[in-house]
């Protein structure tokens, strides 16, 4: 067995340092983007009481950076934790950039694309349809995510060097399942007949290694699947399934060159017995709550995010009607499967809830869907030979998506229409169902919604006739009080780096949306490109990138009205406008042609934003009590000690954590007895550990936090204990002060 470890780990190594030319300057950065933690509405699922109260793992930004030297071309992407990319956040993100670097990175060259968790702080988005649920725009999330994605790329270009990208393809199947089949079916039949499956399969992963070490230093992969793997009712912040993939694969690289046999065999022969280790821990008692710095929880950070670090990322693609619950929707009544035009039961939509494959468990279901996209962005990671080389360029245009004419051949010419919402929007899906009373594939709205739309907004003739089948349920392309409610000038954009075209795109295509946009923005640069570009040319989408539109179904989809078509907010032929001025963007850039700027640009509505969220006013423990204190200790089991699996958890008096948001620090901390001395094990940016917030149920008054930890079958055995931090203002307007506090110890074996 010792030899066969030996053959493992060198093959890992000889896949992470390997022989390259460094044809390109390349670097990557990450930083933690976690939001507040406590109150603010989640983004995604538009459920008004999904509001935080703690922290499964942190969410990250993280970026890479890829140059033609110093005085070449580069662009900037960068991978957001998060729901989509915000029009706001970008607008603020270019203009932090433009103070450092001048016109280095730009509109044209930076790419900000969201995974698509369904778990992370809302409130950052600028029109007021994205807004409502979390009352408006929060600037503490706002403010996390700006900062983050500015300070990935800072510190991507600051790493920037001499270096090789590999690139490699597979397919990954069992990730990802169709939610919406019965629209795919109204897809001609001979265009379903040249694909294999209703969903694309496809993983795209570039690796990036540094000329002079050898060393591979980030991984960047594309593939399509939704963040929902974490539901509804879930109240932790998550970077859900990405960014639990995310979390494994730099784990991975960092282990793979950190571990050896020998270490392990050491860690198992000098392991003290339990009846030892049990008798020292039920010695060492709580510590009680303590003052501490600012940069204490930092200090105690298992993972230091310096530039030696590896950065792994997991971008989202056409995404649109892909989800991760893949063992289907079923009825929770009947435990029977949905109805297949509708996904209802017997006419009701809040009864068919997708399964994930750790089925009834989402945590599980958020695990397995993770590792099955870290398993394959290893296997393509460690096989990776085929080196990309060529030039790197860029083209990027905004567009007025509520009035485009689109040539459709033959004479016909069609337009599409301000932003509408449809009542298969309201339906909700498989993965998060909406109100009810609505149905997937409704075309008709009744009376009771009639009056109640009209109030808001009474669509115009020209609105209803434009979206037609859809049925406007949300007229929210001509309502503009207090500020717009959707989007209308969006940007399109294409990165090249040699045989690899990123399309980004400012939302969720659907599978067969994303594959006619691939398909035709390839054949226009065969066509036009002299020989440029071949068959070996390689076009990924990089859905819900620099803003967000919602949903991009096809013509034929449309027809049908389930969510995404209900959710394609500028009508029947919004996708073949895609098409349209994609082939523009690829004809320029295949000619080695410039696009000329139409004078169009997004508005910031930064300066009209409403903010009805209030901030914390002030906390203070019960009497008698420090913030820090123990609330409920451990609890031992009755052999004194736990195993792998077991739940140790311990209860703190807190203060609310939107304070301050510990950014590169953490609010939770196993620590572990090494000699005399504590050493961090794991803290809130790992899998196994829970940071959960809440007010004392008796009083509805005092803050408790409450540390879990599922100790992970690779957890050495010894003595632990449980660490919080934590932050606090008396009043709304006093210093903030810094707190915290261990539990007791207590024994894994």
């Amino acid at each position: 067995m010792l030899i066969q470890s030996l053959i493992v780990i060198l093959a890992v190594v000889f896949a992470i340092f390997e022989a390259t030319n460094a044809d390109y300057l390349i670097g990557v950065g990450s930083y933690d983007m976690t939001g507040p933690a406590n109150g603010v509405n989640m983004m995604g699922y538009a459920n008004m009481e999904q509001n935080t109260a703690g922290i499964h793992f942190r969410l990250r930004a993280r970026a890479f950076i890829a140059a033609e030297g110093l005085q070449g071309a580069r662009f900037a992407f960068v991978n957001l934790d998060a729901g989509m990319a915000s029009q706001l956040v970008t607008i603020k993100v270019l203009e932090r950039l433009k103070t450092r670097y001048g016109n280095l990175y730009n509109e044209e060259n930076v790419a900000i694309s969201g995974t698509h968790t369904h778990a992370g702080p809302a409130g950052y988005l600028q029109y007021v349809v994205y807004s409502v649920t979390s009352l408006g725009f929060v600037h503490q999330s706002f403010d996390a995510i700006v900062t983050a994605i500015e300070l990935s790329i800072v510190q991507a270009h600051n790493n920037l060097k001499p270096g090789s990208i590999l690139i490699n393809t597979g397919d990954l199947e069992n990730a990802g399942i169709n939610r919406s089949p019965s629209a795919y079916l109204f897809n001609p039949a001979e265009e379903r007949a040249k694909y294999s499956n209703n969903v694309d399969t496809l993983m795209t992963l570039l690796k990036f290694v540094d000329g002079d070490s050898g060393k591979s230093i980030g991984a960047f992969s594309w593939f399509a699947t939704h963040g929902t793997s974490m539901s509804k009712d879930n109240k932790l912040i998550s970077g859900d399934n990405k960014g639990a993939a995310a979390r494994f694969f730099e784990d991975w690289f960092t282990s793979s060159i950190d571990q050896t046999p020998s270490k392990s065999i050491l860690n198992y022969f000098n392991m003290p017995e339990d009846s030892s280790l049990i008798e020292k821990s039920q010695q060492i008692k709580a510590t009680g709550g303590q003052p501490c710095s600012r940069t204490s929880s930092q200090a105690s950070k298992v993972r230091k995010y310096d530039s030696s670090r590896f950065v792994g990322a997991f971008c989202q693609s056409n995404v649109g009607d892909v989800s991760p619950n893949v063992l289907g929707a079923f009825c929770t009544n009947t435990g029977l499967p949905c109805d297949f035009n509708h996904s209802s039961c017997n006419g009701n939509d809040l009864l068919c809830v997708g399964r994930g494959p750790g089925y009834p468990d989402e945590i599980l279901s958020t695990k397995i869907i993770g590792e099955r996209q870290f398993q394959k962005a290893v296997e393509l990671f460690t096989s990776a030979t085929e080196e990309v080389t060529g030039k790197i360029d860029y083209l990027h245009v905004y567009l007025n998506f509520t009035d485009i004419e689109v040539d459709l051949g033959g004479n016909q010419v069609v337009k599409t229409c301000p932003a509408a919402l449809g009542p298969g929007f309201a339906a909700g899906t498989t993965d998060g169902p909406g109100v009810f009373g609505f149905q997937q594939g409704d075309t008709e709205i009744n009376q009771f919604w009639k009056h109640l739309r009209d109030f808001l907004k009474e669509p115009s003739q020209y609105q209803v006739d434009c979206q037609k089948p859809k049925a406007v349920l949300l007229d929210s392309g001509e309502m503009f009080d207090p500020y717009p409610w959707a989007p209308a000038i969006l940007p399109i954009q294409m990165l090249r780096l040699g045989k690899l075209v990123i399309l980004t795109v400012p939302g969720e295509f659907t599978t067969m949306a994303g594959r006619r946009l691939r398909e035709a923005v390839k054949e226009t640069l065969l066509s036009n490109g002299n020989g440029k570009f071949n068959d070996e040319t390689q076009v990924v989408i990089a859905g819900l990138t620099n803003t967000y539109s919602q949903y991009i179904a096809t013509f034929e989809e449309y027809e049908q009205q389930r969510y995404e078509a209900a959710s394609t907010l500028y009508g029947p032929h919004t996708l073949s406008a895609y098409i349209q001025e994609f082939k523009k963007l690829a004809t320029a850039m295949a000619r080695g042609q410039q696009i000329v700027p139409n004078g169009l640009s997004p508005p910031d509505l930064s300066s009209v934003q409403l903010s009805l969220l209030p901030d914390p006013i002030g906390d203070s423990p019960p009497p008698a009590k420090k913030f820090g204190d123990i609330q409920q200790d451990i609890t031992l089991p009755k052999n004194g000690l736990f195993t792998k699996g077991d739940r140790p958890s311990a209860t703190f008096w807190s203060a609310n954590p939107r304070y301050d948001l510990l950014t590169e620090g953490t609010f939770a901390v196993v620590e572990m007895l090494q000699g005399e001395r504590w050493v961090p094990a794991y803290d809130d940016d790992d899998f196994s550990l829970f940071f959960k917030y809440k007010l004392d149920n008796n009083t509805l008054f005092y803050g408790l936090a409450t540390i879990e930890w599922e100790v992970p079958t690779q957890a050495n055995s010894g003595i632990y204990r449980l660490r919080h931090f934590g932050s606090s203002r008396r009043t709304k307007d006093s210093p903030i002060e810094y707190f915290t506090g261990a539990s007791s110890a207590f024994t894994v074996s």
